[in-house]
Parts: C-alpha cells; structure tokens; sequence
C-alpha cells in the first residue's frame, strides 16, 4: 500500500508540472493587457510601464516562468496583480468558501444519490423507479443557474415569512460574528502552518461552530449552505443515483448473488451485502470525480447566491488579467485533483478484497 501511494505522488509530479507550463502559457497568450485591466483609462504608456517592470512583466516570458517556478518550488505562488497581496492569502481567504459549500454539496449528492439509486435498483421498472429515473433526468438537465434562482425565489419569496424559508444569498445573516479560531483558544501567539490551518478551518463557518459548539452560528451558517448546496449538488445527485442502479442492476445479476439467495440469506443482506458493496467501485470513482469538479466548478451558484469563494475569485481575475491568481487557483484544483483520485484509487481496496494495489 505505501509503496503504491509514494509511486502514485511520484507520477504525479509530471502532471502537476505540465498543468503549471499549460496555465502559465494560457494565461498570457489570452488577449487582455494586466495594466489596462487594473488601471482602465488610466493606464498611460508611462504607467503600464511603471507597472510592467513592478511586477516583471517586461521580461522574457521563459524568464518569467524560471522565476515563476523558483517560487513555486519553495511554496510562494507569487503577488496578486489586483490585490497587490499573496496569492496564498487570497487563497486562503477564499478557498474556505467553495470547500464548504463542495463538502455540504457532496454529502447532499451522494446521500441522496445512493438512496436513490438503491430503491431505483430494487424496485426495477415500478413506478418508483421510472420517478427516481426521471427525477435524475431533469437534476442533470437543469441548469445551475436556472435552479439556483428558482430555489432563491422559491424558498426566499414565495415561503418568506414561513418555517421553510431560507436566506437566498450570503453566509452569514448581517449581525452574527465569527471571533477566529486562535482568538478564542488563546493561540493568537501561533505561527506558521498551524495557525494557517486555523485560520483556514475559522473561515469555514459549520465547522468553526461545531469546534466551538456555537449553535447560533452553526444553524445560521448551515441555513445560509442548504439553498447553493442544493443548486451545485443536484447534477452530481442525478448521476450518482443512475450509476448506483446501473451498477447494482449488473451485480444483483450475477452467480454468486443467485448463490446468496439460493442457500436463504435475507434480501436485505443480499442487496446491502453482497450487491451494493461490490457495486459500490464505479460509484465511489464518479462521488471522487465530483468532488473535484464541485471544487473546481462552483462559478455559477457562488455568483448567484453572492458567495465569494474559488469560482467568484478565477472569474475576476481572469477578466482581470491576475496570472499569479488564475495559475495559484488551477494548481490548487490539479492537486485536489491527483489527492481525489488517490483516495479513490486506495479505497478500491478496502472495497473489493480482490484487487491489490501492489
């Protein structure tokens, strides 16, 4: 096991290299000057000049990329061009955000999707399967920006005033503060990757209340998730249920669970047991898959719910020409990326005794 991870990370690297070469080169081949995007009217000849040579844009991009690389490699992703800040602190100000929402947004598909898929499964061509199919139909045929509005609409206007509305944008109601993490365990002394790590977990509001057993904050943060969770979710939802019955259709109809039901072994041992642990491989690779692509993929439901997190943050700074933030956010993504598909990858074991990973 360890000597598959350690040779998965390895072949890693190359990947994660030619994803920093592809964005580096996109990134300023794209049309757009970084100084008229920042300044607008005001970026002179003199000006954007001044601004070039600031951030070492007058030199030879195979320059740029050597000096883009050696900090790389000793963990600096460079200066925002719009913000004038780190790239890792704008980062790590807003990645809490869209691995919040991606976390609330997988639970939510993936729950609901096994459950789904389950009764699908064994209740073949009955109206509750060709309901469950349906439903998973138009989850993958909506899109997120249309279903995003019809829930703020739904839940915020229609239901206001009611037990079942909820905020249409926001993380937080206006009023409800957040004293971080160090602050309220004396640790304002901490430095270095523990207090980044604590900064980080303060920002994500449910699990900074359920830390501090803040209820208040808890149920007004979850409030706030439950409405963009939804919008993002629901297209993950809709495969994951066609996939687990898709799968556990195939495998309910093999020997060895004819075998099971032949010697008396209950149904329901027979579909949890047998059937769904086996029919679980395909299911986990495509949960792994979404989980990437909810991190990666949120641009629409943050803009709509008012959210500002990864998706807000490439958007902005794409239009604004700031290479060190697109290429910080993509290498994030390529390494939550090549982390998922390990974790996938090992689990197959834990899955299926048959494979082994040596």
């Amino acid at each position: 096991m360890t000597r598959f991870i350690v040779r998965r990370l390895l072949l890693s690297i190359p990947v994660l290299f030619g994803v920093v070469v592809l964005v580096f080169i996109l990134a300023r081949i794209i049309p757009g000057d970084p100084c008229v995007a920042t300044y607008g009217e005001k970026a002179t000849e003199e000006v954007c000049d001044a601004f070039n040579h600031r951030w070492g844009l007058d030199k030879p991009i195979p320059e740029q990329f050597v000096i883009y690389l050696g900090g790389l490699l000793t963990g600096d992703l460079g200066m925002s061009l719009k913000f004038g800040r780190p790239v890792a602190d704008v980062l790590l100000e807003r990645l809490p955000t869209t691995v919040e929402l991606t976390i609330a947004a997988l639970i939510f598909a993936s729950i609901l999707g096994l459950l789904l898929g389950l009764v699908s499964a064994i209740r073949r061509n009955s109206a509750a399967d060709v309901g469950t199919m349906m439903i998973a139909n138009i989850g993958v045929s909506i899109p997120v920006f249309v279903l995003g509005l019809i829930l703020a609409f739904t839940f915020s206007v229609l239901l206001k005033g009611t037990p079942f509305a909820l905020p249409p944008s926001g993380r937080l109601t206006p009023g409800v503060s957040v004293i971080p993490l160090a602050t309220q365990w004396g640790l304002e002394d901490l430095t270095g990757f523990p207090r980044t790590v604590l900064d980080f977990v303060s920002r994500m509001y449910i699990f900074h209340a359920i830390l501090t057993l803040d209820g208040k904050l808890f149920n007004d943060a979850v409030r706030h998730i439950i409405l963009p969770a939804i919008a993002v979710g629901t297209i993950p939802l809709a495969i994951i249920a066609r996939m687990t019955r898709s799968s556990l259709l195939e495998v309910l109809g093999l020997d060895f669970v004819r075998t099971a039901r032949a010697k008396g072994v209950k149904e329901r041992s027979v579909v949890l047991r047998h059937g769904l642990r086996n029919a679980m491989l395909p299911v986990v690779t495509v949960i792994g898959l979404s989980l990437g692509a909810l991190l990666s993929g949120a641009v629409l439901t943050e803009t709509i719910f008012g959210l500002t997190g990864m998706g807000q943050t490439l958007v902005e700074s794409i239009n604004g020409r700031d290479y060190s933030v697109i290429q910080g956010a993509t290498i994030v993504v390529a390494v939550v990326y090549v982390v998922v598909n390990l974790v996938v990858d090992v689990s197959y074991a834990f899955l299926d005794p048959r494979i082994r990973l040596e």
